[in-house]
């Protein structure tokens, strides 16, 4: 990979909470059945697949440092996510997690790019033809981090993305028919 990025595998970053699935409020997922994946999410990643993105997760969790549940809980959730989204056909390639609390100053809670950078030193990003999509300024911030194309999924807070889309189904189809804005 030369210093922009320009050879590697096209990557589609995904939020978890808010994105994947509903997120719930003022609280976190704790177990598999916390989980309820959100309306079009599967089609969504069918269009990504058949775009022939890598689809990566990642995640916050900061329940973890609070004690709520434990890195071996979590990859239940997240083995139960690809078990029901296998049902359609489809799967989430890779999870990345950070499990501190906001106040440590750790390098893998966005809105910093740790999470990122994990991922492309398991397999190449190639950064030009990549994207975040997230329900939050730290997401989004993470993502400008690495120079992706950002999507935020809800409203626009103070960050603002290359495009905004009310689900994840509907950003997928837009990043398909290359839509976003570079």
């Amino acid at each position: 990979m030369d210093k922009n990025g320009n050879t590697g595998i096209k990557t589609v970053f995904l939020d978890r909470d808010g994105v994947i699935n509903r997120r719930i409020m003022d609280g976190y997922v704790t177990c598999k059945e916390e989980l309820e994946i959100l309306d079009g999410v599967p089609q969504a990643l069918r269009i990504l697949t058949d775009a022939k993105y890598r689809i990566v997760v990642v995640t916050n969790q900061r329940g973890i440092a609070l004690g709520l549940y434990n890195a071996s809980t979590l990859a239940h959730i997240h083995d139960y996510l690809n078990q029901v989204l296998r049902q359609y056909g489809v799967r989430l390639n890779e999870f990345y997690f950070c499990p501190h609390d906001r106040q440590e100053n750790c390098l893998c809670r966005k809105p910093k790019a740790g999470l990122i950078d994990q991922a492309n030193e398991v397999s190449t990003v190639h950064f030009k033809h990549s994207y975040l999509i997230g329900d939050s300024d730290t997401d989004l911030l993470a993502g400008r981090a690495r120079h992706l194309r950002v999507i935020k999924i809800g409203p626009i807070e103070t960050v603002i993305p290359e495009a905004r889309f009310d689900n994840l189904l509907e950003a997928a189809k837009a990043i398909a028919a290359d839509q976003i804005p570079e």
